[in-house]
């Protein structure tokens, strides 16, 4: 049984957007899927939202876990692996990216999520596959989505699925939608196809 560690977005939580079609798809294929409320997700404050994602990444085997992050989430995740040792713990399964900026976005509540470069190598050196899910007509990623989805691929030997729409896969934490995308990314992730 592989583990998939979701980080969410800010001002959501592990009810939002497609989270829980994300669960429901996977748990019935023997998949767990731990999706961590992380603490004031209406004013994330990057520490904080470290400590409790890593207690919730590091609870499997790396080998065995997809790490996964939707939009500031995806964020989340890259500054975990920035800091995470991989020749101690070895190097996740993979992680997917979805909806992620790839540099600040002007969000001023998030701005400390960017206020370093990042640490491409490290994070390169974490997991062993790495995959983007963008729409091209995201409103988030300004000024281009297929900027941020560049910076992304090139920085992390990425491959990107890009869908013609779709904005940011859910423009409010209640905005339930399907993201069949993403489970079929994860899937690929773990070496397994869709039924």
């Amino acid at each position: 049984m592989s583990t998939i560690v979701v980080s969410h977005a800010y001002n959501s939580n592990e009810h939002s957007v497609w989270y829980p079609y994300l669960r429901n798809q996977l748990q019935p294929l023997g998949h767990a899927v731990d999706i961590p409320n992380l603490p004031d997700a209406h004013a994330p404050e990057l520490e904080q939202w470290q400590t409790a994602f890593a207690e919730r990444a590091l609870a499997a085997p790396a080998e065995e876990t997809v790490l996964v992050g939707h939009s500031i989430g995806a964020v989340n995740v890259l500054r975990f692996l920035e800091k995470y040792d991989a020749d101690r713990g070895g190097a996740f399964a993979g992680v997917v990216l979805v909806a992620a900026p790839a540099h600040e976005v002007g969000y001023e509540v998030l701005a400390e999520f960017f206020g370093k470069p990042f640490n491409w190598d490290a994070i390169r050196r974490s997991a062993q596959r790495f995959h983007v899910l963008a729409a091209a007509d995201d409103p988030v990623l300004i000024p281009d989505p297929f900027g941020h989805v560049a910076s992304l691929v090139t920085n992390l030997g990425a491959t990107a699925t890009i869908t013609p729409a779709g904005g940011h896969f859910g423009a409010a934490p209640d905005d339930h939608i399907d993201l069949p995308e993403a489970v079929r990314i994860v899937l690929d992730t773990l070496g397994t196809r869709c039924p």
